[in-house]
């Protein structure tokens, strides 16, 4: 068995008499097996990338991702233990997967269709997607989390070169071409997770620190500049509640606030009297827009072709909609995706996959942010209840990083011995694990 610093971490366990499992112990073959599996989703997650960038041929971007899940998926075999930390999530889990394997399989002549199955393996908001929940039966100890968190890093770091790289598509001086809006929309898959890394900013070094918060700024500058309303809504709730973490936990809470205020009430008064972002070259685009509503005639269409049973059980994994007119250069006049989280998990496995699906989320929040000891189960329940929130401005349930962090964080927040490890216990054994790799 692997021990980083075991003596250290030992006498941890004893003194606070937590479950090995929890406390870092791992074999050096499920420690390979990890970085295999996360280094598969990685380049899974950059062919995936790739493709929107229309730089490269699509079949060279689909053969990365071919790379990654083959990496992705015999590891993933290797890791999974059917285990559960709370009866009540195992039933409902149980319930949800075999929900979800009724929409993958409604109509199975479907996965003979050679150009849906190709959209079911590489598209991450298709097929994918279906297989994020499993990440919730993998070792739920401190050594997969570090992993967990030097993946998140490892993608923000690669989203600033996608940056670098394709600078001039992403800062397109026409506000409304397709291809830089949807690079910014694209290129967030990899840099959202590191707003997990803000958020748990105790555990991790300064540089990574820093990093995950140059990240973050960065997505949010771009969603501004091209008037992503959505994702900045999203990079601004991560700032906002770190922001809220760090005042609780500083020991300058007074002097804090105050110069918070100060900025602010400074801030207000420099923009209403002298500055007009209308005319501004980066902030004028989302002022514009900040009213317009790009949404209402979508939703029509889509309420008016569901019927009652659509809405009760969805269409299945390859359920369409009928919306023309909608898109320029649109191929047809059915669309798989509609922009709200929550009426495409409806229209793809209906009210009842929504429904399973807060019966198990729901009660994570509460015991993650309520009934724990310690940041990582907090932020754990706060990650769930953003994903909430953010799946009306945008679809989170995809094969991305920040989708699989919503089901480690369900893990974390039903694992009682988690959330009763207390604050600096999990800050020094992180510390310790460092070195891990």
């Amino acid at each position: 068995m692997y021990h980083p610093n075991s003596k250290n971490i030992s006498a941890r366990r004893l003194e606070l008499n937590t479950d090995p499992a929890i406390v870092p112990s791992i074999s050096s073959k499920q420690l390979k097996d990890l970085n295999i599996f996360w280094i598969g989703f990685i380049i899974y997650s950059l062919g995936s990338a790739l493709v929107a960038t229309d730089r490269l041929d699509v079949k060279i971007c689909q053969g990365i991702e071919i790379i990654g899940l083959i990496l992705f998926f015999v590891k993933l075999i290797a890791l999974v233990q059917f285990k559960f930390d709370n009866s009540y999530l195992a039933v409902m889990y149980v319930i949800y997967c075999a929900w979800l394997l009724g929409v993958i399989f409604r109509k199975p002549h479907d996965l003979a269709n050679y150009s849906y199955l190709k959209s079911f393996l590489f598209n991450p908001y298709e097929g994918m997607l279906y297989f994020t929940p499993l990440i919730l039966l993998f070792p739920r100890n401190l050594v997969f989390y570090k992993k967990l968190f030097d993946t998140a890093i490892t993608m923000g770091i690669l989203y600033l070169l996608y940056d670098l790289i394709f600078i001039k598509d992403l800062l397109n001086s026409d506000h409304s071409n397709a291809l830089s809006q949807g690079l910014v929309e694209t290129f967030s898959d990899l840099s959202f997770s590191s707003g997990f890394i803000v958020l748990t900013y105790a555990y991790h070094t300064k540089k990574k620190q820093l990093i995950a918060l140059a990240v973050t700024v960065a997505a949010l500058l771009l969603a501004v500049i091209r008037a992503r309303r959505g994702l900045l809504l999203m990079y601004s709730e991560i700032l906002l509640v770190s922001y809220l973490l760090f005042i609780f936990h500083s020991k300058l809470k007074f002097l804090v606030i105050y110069l918070t205020i100060f900025a602010a009430i400074m801030g207000a008064l420099y923009l209403s009297g002298v500055y007009r972002p209308a005319n501004n070259k980066f902030f004028g685009f989302l002022v514009n827009r900040g009213s317009e509503d790009t949404r209402a005639t979508v939703e029509l269409y889509f309420h008016d072709d569901m019927k009652p049973k659509d809405w009760l059980i969805g269409r299945g994994a390859n359920g369409q909609y009928f919306c023309p007119d909608v898109e320029e250069n649109q191929l047809t006049n059915y669309r798989h995706t509609i922009e709200t989280g929550f009426e495409q998990t409806i229209l793809k496995g209906g009210i009842i996959s929504l429904g399973l699906f807060l019966l198990i989320a729901v009660p994570a929040i509460f015991l993650g942010i309520f009934y724990s000891k310690n940041i990582l189960s907090k932020v754990a329940g706060i990650w769930i209840l953003m994903s909430l929130i953010n799946s009306y401005p945008g679809t989170i349930n995809a094969f991305t990083l920040q989708y699989l962090l919503v089901w480690v964080s369900i893990g974390i927040c039903y694992s009682k011995e988690i959330r009763r490890m207390p604050q600096n216990e999990i800050k020094n054994i992180f510390l310790d694990l460092q070195n891990v790799r």
